[in-house]
């Protein structure tokens, strides 16, 4: 950053002559002062955006609100944006609309209108906007997806004038480098699918959507349990992009009439990450969900997923008995799978024999032996569950309990000395109890099995740049049918930042509800009480804490709102 703006700041008496000196130090370290005294809250952003805007007569904008098309961003190169600290957000008439951070430099607009040979517009935005959309733009992933459909067009018409065939897929790797580095693959149609692939990454998201409608081809990511779009692929290009992820992830690209499963495997950043591919049918061409399997962002520590005190003693009583059975609840989503791998990480030791079979294997975990669930050869979970049997296991994990058969084996397994670890789609832990009655198992075969259920959820947590604390009103709390919130608790709601794409969350936390299923519940069971009685029994003799409960503690302390908390959990 140019010095002027400090000198700027100084003469209208925005800084002081000391801030003048460190600002000084600052740039002889090579470092950005202004940048610094934002950080620091030496100086105020929105003052001096609003001072900017008054003295140089500029428009300021949220460029955080702004989504910008990949064809705008390619007409500017990633070093012409950086150079000229100006990034395109819109082309109206042959002009180019550009957003500044530091009007000061306006000067270098000079060699962007040179460079683009068009003319240049400026409208004014934050320091920590312009870093975001800088990351967010010319990260290597929308910038490579605009600049591929550019090249794609240009190629296409090449092609139709000179008579030539259409671009075709490079071959398949075992291992695809998304990189972008030199020696690289040029065909616009890999980088458009290298492109999505590093911005789902860049963003941290859970799962990419590529969709096809009758005019539009569009691809969205889930970040935070919540889908956003990225872009918008033109239509013509919507074959080619499926083929060339078939491709990747080893599909048969002639057959688009029924789904298929596949894996792809890339390596960014020298990192090698994982991605769950699933194809289906739809009116106007196959759909693709791909499900981002990566290490890095795996935590498999019990003390870190969101347990409250008590409930982390009664899980892990429940997983550390010799035999027995510890079911795990929920959406698909919800992060079962995470818990059970945590809990498998605690018990994995060189002197006991952990197996799992799981549909698919989401994870690779040292120390413990993973079986794939085949239906097509007949290895479905029962069969392989009784295959794990006869190899002495000390600790069996079953991905999901989905029929009777599993269910009758792994109370087997669990009655015959073996501790066994699975999933299982109800809405909260008692009714767990139900679901495996209606299974078709006898009641005092779950009783003598059971150990410990727990139900979880997902919920988003509040971005920590920009929460604000609020005063929750008597009515809000009726409405929502909360009564354990007490006078003079803090709670937080969403603002919006840059840091957190505008929507005030950024990150997530499980909460939980743990039953231990005691003597007196199992009592209750095999004396036919209804789900209702026994959660009532639960919750007034042994402190059972709901997921409403865990909810609204989460939000007492800040790290969710209180409408997060509500939207996620029932009232009961």
């Amino acid at each position: 950053m140019s010095r002027k703006l400090v000198e700027l700041l100084f003469k209208e008496r925005l800084i002081t002559q000391n801030q003048v000196t460190e600002a000084e130090q600052i740039y002889r370290a090579g470092g950005d002062a202004i940048r610094q005294f934002i950080e620091k809250k030496t100086v105020s952003e929105s003052k001096l955006i609003y001072f900017l805007s008054q003295k140089f007569s500029l428009q300021s904008i949220n460029l955080a609100k702004f989504e910008v098309k990949p064809e705008v961003i390619s007409i500017v190169s990633t070093e012409l944006a950086k150079k000229t600290q100006a990034i395109p957000i819109q082309m109206n008439r042959g002009i180019l609309v550009v957003a500044i951070c530091d009007p000061t430099q306006m000067g270098l607009l000079e060699d962007l209108r040179f460079a683009t040979k068009l003319n240049i517009e400026s409208v004014l935005t934050s320091f920590s906007a312009f870093d975001q959309a800088m990351v967010k733009y010319y990260g290597g992933g929308t910038q490579n997806i605009g600049s591929a459909v550019e090249q794609y067009k240009k190629e296409a018409a090449t092609s139709k004038a000179g008579g030539g065939e259409e671009i075709q897929q490079i071959e398949q790797f075992e291992v695809h480098d998304v990189s972008g580095g030199p020696g690289g693959d040029d065909a616009p149609i890999i980088k458009i699918v290298n492109g999505v692939l590093t911005e789902s990454i860049k963003r941290g998201a859970s799962d990419i959507h590529i969709e096809p409608y009758e005019k539009d081809f569009r691809v969205r990511l889930r970040i935070d349990g919540t889908l956003v779009d990225v872009t918008h692929i033109p239509i013509e290009m919507k074959r080619a992009v499926v083929a060339r992820l078939k491709i990747m992830s080893r599909m048969d690209i002639g057959e688009s009439r029924i789904p298929q499963d596949g894996r792809i495997k890339i390596k960014l950043g020298g990192k090698e990450i994982d991605f769950r591919v699933n194809t289906l049918p739809t009116l106007f061409g196959e759909k693709m969900v791909l499900r981002i399997l990566s290490k890095g962002n795996l935590q498999l520590d019990l003390t870190k997923l969101g347990f409250e005190d008590e409930q982390l003693k009664i899980f892990r009583r429940g997983i550390s008995q010799p035999n027995g059975m510890v079911l795990v609840t929920g959406p698909t989503g919800s992060g079962k799978t995470t818990t059970l791998y945590s809990a498998l990480m605690e018990l994995n030791q060189s002197s006991d024999n952990l197996s799992t079979v799981e549909d698919p294997v989401e994870y690779n975990l040292d120390g413990i032996n993973q079986v794939q669930v085949n239906k097509e050869v007949g290895l479905t979970f029962a069969s392989v569950l009784r295959a794990l049997l006869r190899q002495d296991p000390d600790t069996v994990l079953v991905g999901e309990i989905r029929d009777y058969e599993t269910a009758e084996v792994a109370v087997q397994a669990a009655l015959t000395g073996h501790l066994v670890l699975s999933t299982l789609h109800t809405n909260d832990t008692v009714a767990t109890l139900t679901r495996l009655v209606n299974m078709g198992l006898e009641p005092f075969l779950v009783t003598a099995s059971l150990n410990c259920i727990v139900a979880q959820r997902l919920l988003r947590t509040l971005c920590t740049k920009c929460k604000e604390p609020y005063n929750v009103t008597a009515p809000q709390l009726e409405a929502w049918g909360i009564t354990s919130v007490k006078a003079g608790d803090k709670y937080y709601k969403p603002k919006g930042c840059p840091e957190c794409n505008n929507t005030g969350y950024k990150g997530r936390v499980a909460i939980y509800e743990v039953l231990e299923y005691n003597s007196h519940l199992k009592e209750m069971t095999l004396e036919g009480r209804s789900a209702i009685e026994i959660k009532r029994t639960a919750i007034e003799k042994f402190n059972l804490q709901t997921l409403r409960e865990s909810g609204i503690r989460k939000a007492t302390g800040g790290r969710t709102s209180l409408e997060e908390a509500v939207s996620m959990t029932t009232d009961s």
